[in-house]
């Protein structure tokens, strides 16, 4: 065998090098599909234009983070797999209750309707919470999304379940923040990869 021949471990490693990063483009479907429904949670904008927030739901929070999480997977990410997956399927799971299940309890009915959005928010509050607390061994601007987003949680699962406006408009300023930080944590992955350092910082956490 010829002394340049690739060895296999050279091979491997060529492949992981020339593999993209996935993680920026899940946090911009997340913060693109989070600061669209805010808006609307905030009031900001007429609740009847909420539609517009289905599509995106669907395709860019929903299927484009689903894509970002097999490709963790694949790279060995636990933790962003997991965060990837699970919350492009929030988003298409939320596409379809709010777009579909609710308009026919509305119809036919359906008593206490804030409750079911409650329940469905409070499964998720529950899940992020070991999910915030896995991304305190990532970065200080990652768990610094996710502890907003906890409360963000905790904020919308109490005025749904109160069926408290108030509360419900805080959790959706306070989603756009969210939004604006996970943006800035995707813009930082995309500007280090094009220029080949660091230039928006997000403070790593020390192993």
């Amino acid at each position: 065998m010829s002394d340049t021949a690739t060895k296999p471990q050279e091979v491997l490693v060529s492949l992981a090098a020339s593999t993209a990063d996935p993680g920026p483009l899940g946090l911009a479907g997340f913060a693109l599909t989070t600061f669209c429904l805010s808006v609307f949670n905030a009031g900001i904008l007429n609740g009847a234009l909420q539609g517009v927030v289905l599509p995106i739901a669907l395709f860019y929070g929903g299927l484009a983070q689903l894509l970002a999480g097999i490709q963790e997977y694949k790279k060995g990410n636990t933790f962003g797999a997991t965060a990837f997956t699970s919350y492009g399927a929030f988003w298409m799971s939320f596409a379809a209750f709010v777009h579909i299940i609710v308009p026919e309890m509305i119809a036919a009915k359906t008593p206490n309707i804030n409750e079911a959005v409650g329940l469905f928010l409070l499964a998720w509050t529950l899940f992020t919470v070991y999910m915030m607390i896995g991304s305190f061994a990532t970065n200080g601007a990652l768990a610094t999304v996710f502890v907003l987003l906890e409360i963000t949680f905790i904020l919308l699962t109490w005025g749904n379940f109160a069926n408290n406006a108030s509360m419900i408009k805080l959790g959706g300023y306070l989603g756009i923040v969210v939004a604006i930080l996970a943006w800035y944590t995707s813009a930082a992955g995309v500007l280090s990869s094009v220029y080949g350092k660091v230039v928006l910082p997000v403070w790593p956490m020390k192993k």
